[in-house]
């Protein structure tokens, strides 16, 4: 829809990775030595890519448009070492956690590009929320969130009805998502979007195409999580982002959002 036109012009969008996994965190018989609640010690947004992943493309970041400069700001810990100093009371197994100093339960990042458009993100996995990725999608013409379910676009003040969000997804549906949708949701993993990555990843492989990200983007999605470390220790000033691309995001190509070229992987 972006690609169309729909939105108009990009102004903003928004990303998060909003999950209550305080539990999870503090499971000893879930991540092999406690790794996720260690990671926790790190005061920035721990997760950027999930969220940061789908608006970059979007926007044509590393396509078009570079990150320029970011900002970040995290909460005190209301929940983390508290939890630990409970589990500690109970079992000497926590009594290393109890005396930690934990990342703030939400962070807030924000970045703006070269072209001066700007992307918030949010993490938080300890907070009792409601599971969100945002996904927000802000232009000249119109807006898009998918989180919290159901999604909603709106083109004025006032979200558009099912009538008229049936006849969006009827008209935009992607190519992929009618080749390979309904047996992705068959076989399952997150809804089928496992699945489709899986499938689009090797049809990509198979008939030659460029994957739907690279290395570059991969550094760049990643360094946020650095990156928003050094500006909440510097009581959120803020920080340049590195353009891995060397430039070459001035002419880079954007993601081919079709099966142009490919398209020809099947499934027993």
């Amino acid at each position: 829809m972006a690609r169309a036109g729909f939105f108009g012009e990009i102004i903003h969008t928004e990303g998060a990775y909003i999950h209550t996994l305080l539990d999870s965190n503090f499971d000893k018989n879930g991540y092999a030595e406690m790794w996720r609640l260690k990671e926790n010690y790190r005061n920035g947004n721990l997760y950027p890519t999930h969220g940061l992943g789908p608006v970059s493309q979007v926007m044509n970041i590393n396509r078009g448009d570079q990150m320029e400069y970011l900002t970040a700001m995290s909460s005190n810990d209301f929940l983390m070492s508290s939890t630990a100093k409970q589990l500690a009371e109970k079992d000497s197994f926590f009594t290393e956690f109890a005396d930690k100093k934990y990342r703030g339960n939400m962070n807030t990042t924000t970045i703006r590009t070269y072209k001066g458009r700007t992307i918030m993100l949010q993490h938080d996995v300890t907070s009792p929320r409601v599971y969100s990725r945002i996904h927000l999608v802000s232009g000249t013409k119109g807006v898009a969130m998918k989180y919290p379910e159901p999604g909603r676009i709106a083109t004025s003040h006032e979200w558009l009805d099912e009538t008229e969000m049936k006849k969006l997804e009827e008209k935009y549906t992607p190519e992929i998502v009618t080749k390979i949708g309904e047996m992705a949701k068959k076989v399952g993993g997150h809804g089928g979007m496992d699945f489709m990555m899986d499938w689009r990843t090797i049809d990509c492989l198979r008939n030659g195409l460029p994957l739907d990200q690279d290395v570059y983007d991969a550094a760049l999605w990643s360094a946020i999580a650095p990156l928003s470390e050094k500006s909440v220790a510097n009581r959120s000033n803020s920080v340049d982002v590195p353009d891995f691309t060397r430039g070459a995001w001035k002419t880079n190509a954007p993601v081919e959002l079709t099966l142009k070229g490919g398209g020809t992987t099947g499934v027993k």
